[in-house]
């Protein structure tokens, strides 16, 4: 969601503006096509902290040697239905489309496919890979872990990333379900966008080093896992199984053991990170024609269901769809730290 009333702009602009950048900084053609697409993604449907805000980073990243400009993908069809990607240390979201690709091809035959993806780096929005897959007409699941920032339940140092969990499904005739959510109260992101902006924090989301709860974005040191003060053993629970999937089924590096995205001023070294995609095929189930019909008939029964004065009862993806149309006709709103970036 959009912080404050920052200047927008249209995004076939940004997307412009966002591959030369890349491009200039060495990054692969298909490498550069594949961050854009998916940055673009994420600033499109209102999730600015891992939107096209992260373009100065990655060029950071590009010209320190952490990441590979011209990254090699390697695929590995380990069975009928598992696969696994090496990234070739280069940009994330260039081998996670891989994965979805290689991961449809498998489900076409065996229904399901599994797919880690080994030696990459930062992926961006997790949406974006479980979206494609439902756009291909699958049933779609996507996670990583990352590097240490989120506190355990009733603890005060950092332990889990913000190790999101994305699920995406079709639906005939509409936008499709799309679930995107960060285990942790707030991505980190949103905090150094929250910084950039000069605004506070919502209460609850973050803490300092004491693990002291905070709304001063410059003074956060930790974030809170999802469910809050009272609830956020289930966060906590949910960020260990995208390290389940993204870290230990694809032997690569736990949230504890990354070398900092941000900070910590090694960008040399590459980080090894771990990231799963599932692909369903519903045709291997019930049928693709059966299950159209019951998503349609759950989403009307959800977004018919009463609501509570004063509130909306939504599906998941629907404000993503709406603020997509949103920005589609009015632009999308840029950080001024981007802005100078960008030359906008």
């Amino acid at each position: 969601m959009a912080v404050g009333e920052a200047e927008r702009f249209d995004l076939a602009v940004l997307e412009t503006r966002v591959a030369a950048a890349l491009r200039l900084a060495g990054a692969s053609e298909p490498s550069l096509l594949a961050a854009t697409r998916a940055m673009l993604h994420a600033s499109r449907h209102g999730i600015d902290s891992h939107g096209i805000r992260l373009t100065e980073h990655y060029c950071a990243m590009l010209a320190g040697g952490r990441l590979n400009k011209t990254p090699q993908l390697k695929v590995d069809i380990r069975a009928a239905g598992s696969a696994m990607v090496d990234a070739d240390n280069g940009l994330g979201h260039y081998a996670a489309y891989k994965a979805v690709e290689v991961g449809c091809e498998l489900a076409r035959t065996s229904g399901v496919a599994g797919v880690g993806i080994a030696h990459s780096s930062h992926l961006g929005a997790a949406g974006a890979y479980a979206l494609a897959g439902a756009e291909a007409g699958f049933v779609g699941f996507a996670t990583t872990n990352t590097d240490s920032m989120v506190a355990l339940h009733g603890g005060a140092a950092r332990f889990h990333g913000t190790n999101p969990l994305a699920f995406a499904a079709p639906v005939p005739g509409q936008k499709p379900w799309l679930l995107d959510l960060a285990t942790s109260s707030i991505p980190m992101n949103r905090v150094l966008l929250h910084r950039s902006m000069g605004v506070d924090l919502p209460e609850g989301v973050a803490a300092d080093a004491a693990g002291q709860m905070v709304t001063d974005p410059g003074s956060v040191d930790m974030l809170l896992p999802l469910g809050g003060e009272g609830y956020g053993y289930k966060g906590a629970g949910l960020a260990g199984v995208a390290t389940l999937f993204s870290a230990l089924l694809t032997g690569t590096t736990l949230d504890a053991d990354f070398i900092p995205m941000f900070g910590g001023g090694d960008i040399a070294s590459h980080r090894n990170m771990g990231h799963f995609v599932l692909i369903i095929d519903p045709g291997k189930f019930v049928g693709r024609e059966l299950f159209g019909l019951m998503m349609t008939r759950y989403l009307q029964s959800l977004r018919g269901a009463p609501a509570r004065a004063g509130a909306a009862v939504m599906a998941p993806g629907d404000r993503e769809w709406d603020e997509a149309r949103r920005r589609e006709a009015e632009g999308a709103p840029v950080d001024p730290d981007t802005i100078r970036f960008l030359g906008l």
